[in-house]
């Protein structure tokens, strides 16, 4: 009778809650351990003597070590050039492998280091996830003639002139490949629009028109009129040769690679219904019930995110770029940003169990904060992160009770589980005086810690006892972060 009820008033069932059943990393870690994502690779980064699969490889037991499930590597795929980070993917199907491009390795190495650090991954208890880029792709092998309409660049539902000939680089060959994995050939019925018309060597937005077009895909976000396209040579997903390789793509870079999931490139400008079904079928194939999603959908508007994550029932996580955004304002605000307000209009407020959280970049942990590089990294950062992400590993466990104390400081308690101690943490952004200003901060961490003393992990910041019925005092410095957990005095 209720599922008639349902029917009649449209009631939809409710979806799953992906954090809630997506694999966070291997089961036999996640028992004694909160999982952690690591985003391996910056923009520029490249090792000095080694491939990046080497350096990674190299690298995994000291990620281990730290508690990291899960590693987001860059795209695996042959790029337009040889050093292409991947997201100018010319062919998803070469890891490394095939003489194409100018290159046989990609800008991260060949297909056999890969593979190999892969498994030496899953030899350690880490996870891998694929960045899948499914929206477009560039360096076609050559050009073909066709009619397109160009678009308005900042309303693509608008023309920008009349329908004309021109030369697009729609057509991808893949002569080094051949036929092996794939007997897919791209060409302009495979796309909706490029960027440049080689005949008029013109840079632009251009709908093509030819025969059997449909314009752009109308299930895709409403920033600038329709944002299906964004670069280079646009992908049509509701081809159903399209729709058949790239399936076939996602059920073999799994089972190739023995990764766990993916991480979705760019999802506001694919077509969200056709990505609900890749998720769906790529599960469906690799049988992984269980395999981890995660979308970028970059925009700091939680009312814009919101719609996403109903339309896509539970099948994906998404980044919190919303939290993002607040990190954002307070370093740019500094002491007159309202800690208070960091989880504002957040995903992690609303939908706890669909966000990664992150600070910076795309991640929750960053290889750029962590290992020398010359894009920004700092030495003190570095020795925070290892720190917190330690204090996350060992304390972070339990229920949360936030105290908000005031504008510059804010603190919260995680009152631990069956295994695992809690902890007690304060944030300050306070500047005035920040070389000698103390915080100071009373938090309950419950009657199991009454009479026992807790200690500062960050910096040397004395003890702090705790009374009775579970109170004690505790501080920070200034425009710093503290943690405090208990621990036994000895004798």
């Amino acid at each position: 009778m209720f599922a008639k009820l349902k029917l009649w008033f449209g009631v939809a069932a409710p979806s799953p809650s992906p954090l809630t059943y997506m694999r966070l990393g291997p089961e036999q870690r996640l028992k004694d351990a909160n999982p952690l994502m690591i985003q391996f690779f910056t923009w520029d980064c490249l090792h000095e003597t080694l491939s990046w699969w080497k350096h990674f490889e190299a690298e995994i037991p000291h990620l281990a070590e730290l508690g990291v499930t899960q590693v987001w590597l860059p795209p695996p795929n042959k790029a337009a050039e040889p050093k292409g980070r991947g997201y100018d993917a010319y062919d998803l199907w070469d890891l490394g492998e095939f003489e194409q491009k100018g290159t046989v390795k990609t800008r991260w190495g060949t297909r056999e280091e890969l593979l190999h650090a892969c498994r030496v991954a899953k030899e350690h208890g880490i996870d891998i996830l694929i960045d899948a880029v499914l929206n477009h792709k560039l360096g076609a092998d050559h050009v073909e003639t066709f009619q397109a309409i160009p678009s308005q660049p900042d309303n693509r539902l608008k023309d920008a002139g009349p329908a004309r000939e021109i030369d697009g680089w729609t057509a991808f060959k893949y002569p080094g490949r051949g036929n092996k994995y794939s007997d897919m050939k791209w060409n302009r019925e495979h796309f909706t629009g490029v960027d440049w018309d080689q005949k008029t060597k013109t840079k632009g937005i251009y709908r093509i028109t030819a025969p059997g077009h449909k314009g752009w895909s109308r299930n895709v976000d409403s920033e600038l009129g329709n944002y299906d396209f964004l670069l280079g040579v646009d992908i049509d997903h509701r081809h159903s040769a399209v729709r058949e390789d790239l399936e076939n793509w996602g059920q073999w870079i799994l089972e190739t690679t023995g990764a766990n999931g993916f991480r979705l490139d760019a999802i506001k400008h694919v077509d969200r219904k056709y990505m609900l079904h890749w998720i769906q079928e790529t599960r469906r194939r690799s049988g992984l019930k269980d395999m981890f999603v995660v979308s970028e959908y970059w925009s700091g508007n939680l009312k814009l995110i919101l719609p996403y994550i109903k339309a896509f029932k539970g099948e994906t996580s998404f980044f919190d770029v919303p939290l993002h955004m607040n990190f954002n304002q307070a370093s740019r605000e500094r002491m007159r940003y309202d800690l208070r307000r960091i989880l504002r209009d957040t995903v992690v407020q609303v939908k706890p169990d669909d966000a990664v959280t992150f600070v910076d970049n795309h991640e929750c942990l960053f290889y750029g904060d962590l290992y020398p590089n010359t894009e920004g990294y700092n030495q003190n950062t570095s020795r925070n992160v290892y720190l917190l992400v330690e204090m996350r590993r060992k304390f972070a466990y339990g229920p949360t009770e936030d105290y908000l104390a005031e504008k510059n400081c804010i603190g919260f308690v995680r009152k631990g589980d069956a295994t695992h101690q809690g902890c007690a943490v304060i944030l300050s952004n306070k500047e005035d005086g920040a070389d000698s200003f103390v915080h100071e901060l009373r938090m309950n961490v419950g009657t199991q810690y009454a009479g026992k003393m807790f200690k500062s992990q960050m910096t040397q910041h004395g003890r702090v006892e705790i009374d009775v019925q579970g109170w004690g005092t505790f501080s920070c410095f200034a425009n710093n972060v503290q943690v405090w957990t208990a621990f036994e005095e000895t004798s």
